[in-house]
């Protein structure tokens, strides 16, 4: 029987979702995370400040070893050291958040990864995140593999994106 999520933070009030998928199965056969969300906070993204007001909505375990700054962003908390993030108002005027996802792509994702399946949603944001793969081969081209000091902001946002970044 699907589990009924209901959400009630700073940016959703009484927001419900369901959960019909098993937890970090059943992705679409074109979406291959190289993280989890709990990989992604321990490494280090969005300076330490997305999702601090959010933990009731997700396991305990993924913000046990989180590098997370409820107090502002730190450029410092980022896996790469580096500012890498555009500010939400940003994230606005371009289109890129959703009434389902106010918080943007990492929401959706740790929502998707959970279980919540929205068809029309997670095509987009699915083809969103395949599109990330031209930084990827700007990085491959450009730098040595393993060579952090090179594009580390490209490096970081790739790393926004559920690309393992320390692998290139």
């Amino acid at each position: 029987m699907p589990k009924i999520i209901v959400v009630n933070d700073k940016m959703q009030q009484g927001y419900r979702y369901e959960l019909v998928a098993p937890v970090g199965r059943d992705f679409d056969p074109e979406f291959k995370p190289e993280l989890t969300p709990q990989e992604m906070l321990e490494l280090g993204v969005f300076g330490g400040r997305y999702m601090t007001d959010c933990r009731a909505e997700f396991p305990p375990k993924w913000f046990a070893r989180a590098r997370l700054d409820p107090e502002k962003h730190d450029p410092q908390k980022n896996f790469f050291g580096v500012n890498a993030s555009q500010p939400l108002s940003v994230w606005r005027w371009k289109g890129w958040l959703t009434p389902e996802d106010p918080r943007g792509w990492f929401q959706w994702y740790c929502r998707y990864y959970m279980g919540r399946r929205l068809p029309e949603v997670d095509a987009w944001q699915i083809s969103r995140w395949k599109a990330l793969r031209r930084h990827i081969a700007q990085v491959r081209k450009n730098c040595r593999r393993g060579d952090f000091t090179c594009r580390p902001r490209q490096r970081q946002a790739i790393l926004h994106w559920a690309y393992d970044a320390r692998e290139l």
